[in-house]
């Protein structure tokens, strides 16, 4: 029998078919699997990625509430298009604190991984207010009651013990004090904002929306300007750090 003959019988034989396929399948699955058992972390892990502050976790909580995940994802593919318009592709382990991630698939606005420190924080509050005052064509709704909302932070301490119970490294101290950093970062005058960098170091500290007390908007542009930021992709090695 030839071979093309062997195969009209094996194409034919629909039980032998399926035995043939599903051999396949388990042998391709057990070459992708079985090395995971082997692994203890499928993340690399790179300097500089800390969890985030108290304040910047508040703001995260404001961008996963007002639905800006729908229309921004924060997740850079290794296209050129894509690295020339935004940034170094994203790292894994710049998400590896995201408790859900924000990688996101659609793009009605421009991908935010790298959006830290691109902008001022007048820009943001610009562009809170009224999108369209920074980018005419600009689809975006406004967002002005986030400067006139009073931040509600009481229950931060146990946010980032919530967070703490699913892997992210909050400490006792950190939970215990969370408040306390939270105040300090939007104060560069605050006695805590040594303690505070110490705990988070390269944190942003400062009075992000330029109004008194801390409101909502503190939070989210404390938020949005670390994004991308923690790395030094100038002296990143993506080689060495799967070493």
């Amino acid at each position: 029998m030839s071979l093309l003959d062997k195969n009209k019988y094996f194409e034919r034989n629909v039980s032998l078919l399926l035995v043939g396929a599903l051999c396949v399948v388990s042998i391709g699955g057990l070459v992708q699997i079985t090395p995971l058992f082997y692994l203890e972390n499928t993340i690399e892990q790179v300097d500089g990625v800390r969890p985030y502050s108290p304040l910047e976790l508040k703001g995260r909580d404001i961008y996963v509430r007002e639905g800006c995940y729908v229309c921004h994802s924060q997740m850079i593919r290794p296209m050129r298009d894509e690295v020339e318009r935004y940034g170094h592709y994203s790292l894994a382990a710049e998400s590896m604190y995201d408790h859900p991630f924000q990688w996101g698939s659609k793009r009605t606005g421009p991908d935010l991984a790298r959006v830290g420190g691109r902008y001022s924080d007048d820009w943001h509050i610009d562009h809170m207010a009224d999108p369209r005052q920074v980018v005419p064509e600009s689809v975006m709704p406004a967002y002005p009651f986030l400067i006139e909302t009073k931040l509600d932070f009481n229950n931060v301490g146990q946010h980032l013990r919530a967070n703490a119970n699913v892997g992210v490294p909050y400490t006792d101290e950190m939970i215990e004090l969370a408040k306390a950093d939270l105040v300090a970062q939007t104060d560069p005058d605050s006695d805590g904002v040594d303690a505070l960098l110490e705990r988070y170091p390269g944190a942003q500290v400062r009075n992000f929306d330029g109004q008194p007390g801390i409101s909502e908007l503190d939070a989210l542009i404390s938020y949005l300007q670390v994004l991308g930021t923690m790395v030094d992709f100038s002296t990143y090695d993506a080689e060495a750090n799967w070493r």
